[in-house]
């Protein structure tokens, strides 16, 4: 079986087309920049051109894709790239390079530590922009926007979720000012996360901004991204957080602590005046989230900034 990748492009039409592993597709790739192209030039039955049946075609991965062109016609053996050999860490030794900082394999979203995923693209997924520390291979990043009504209510709500789309092949490796990152599963399932946790998620996944159940606009409003279908979700905390199973006890998390909840929990807001200047950020009231129902709260243990009290002059 031939693997999925990159090969030179039998059709001549550009240097590199992807073969998914059974059939040749549209997606070409010159130069570096992807674009796609019909597999229909004459007289070519491209069925019967696999990858393994070029002479010494071979898949191409990242920067060396630039390097290997394609025959100029088809049914051309096209040349090698020659790979670098020998040991890369030849004369080097130390903690850094003994292995224990060595990548994490594994397909999709890993975990290198906890403080930085990577995602082997395979399909398209959405990530926060600027989280990108790292890449390796043909991978393209896009501004996603959400449309104008997701761009409007970030403006209006301040749900600070920016994102930018990411294809091609390879690996991208995230984080986010050293926060530590958890991988969450969903299966037909939702989940509500304050977007300033949100790393990045699969591209199958819905997302909208919407308002937290019970927090009016008096309150300054209160919005969160919610998250519903099949895909994973990579979600940052400050420090190891706790979850609580809301359905054992009333629970009640200060608004930035909270980090996320499952869906089906029903949210409200709760108001202290009293104990302002103990709980919450010591604003001289706090609010706390109050949470009702099955499911499932995370908290984080740290608030953020905390806000210095109003001065009386």
């Amino acid at each position: 079986m031939t693997d999925a990748a990159w090969y030179p492009d039998p059709t001549g039409q550009a240097e590199l087309r992807y073969y998914d592993g059974s059939q040749w597709t549209e997606h070409v790739s010159t130069g570096g920049q992807q674009s796609t192209a019909p597999l229909t030039p004459p007289q070519v039955n491209v069925e019967q051109e696999a990858p393994t049946q070029v002479g010494s075609a071979q898949p191409v991965h990242g920067d060396g894709a630039q390097a290997q062109a394609a025959a100029g016609q088809y049914g051309q053996q096209p040349a090698q790239v020659q790979q670098p050999t020998g040991d890369p860490f030849a004369g080097i030794s130390g903690e850094l390079v003994d292995g224990r900082f060595a990548e994490i394999e594994g397909s999709g979203a890993v975990l290198q530590n906890k403080r930085l995923l990577r995602v082997r693209v395979g399909e398209p997924f959405q990530a926060r922009q600027g989280s990108m520390v790292a890449y390796q291979g043909n991978v393209e990043f896009k501004y996603q926007s959400g449309g104008v009504g997701k761009f409007l209510k970030r403006a209006v709500t301040g749900e600070g979720l920016s994102l930018m789309g990411v294809e091609g092949q390879g690996d991208v490796f995230l984080a986010d000012s050293a926060k530590e990152v958890h991988i969450l599963q969903l299966n037909n399932s939702g989940i509500s996360i304050n977007g300033d946790h949100v790393l990045a998620f699969s591209g199958g996944l819905q997302w909208n901004i919407e308002r937290v159940q019970g927090a009016g606009m008096l309150t300054g409003g209160l919005f969160n991204t919610t998250l519903h279908g099949t895909g994973w979700i990579a979600v940052t905390t400050e420090g190891d957080p706790v979850v609580l199973n809301a359905a054992e006890a009333p629970t009640f998390a200060d608004t930035n602590a909270v980090v996320g909840w499952s869906l089906g929990l029903q949210t409200s807001l709760q108001k202290s005046f009293t104990a302002g200047a103990l709980i919450g950020r010591g604003s001289g009231e706090a609010f706390q989230v109050a949470f009702h129902g099955a499911g499932f709260v995370i908290v984080q243990p740290s608030e953020g900034g905390v806000v210095p009290p109003h001065s009386h002059n």
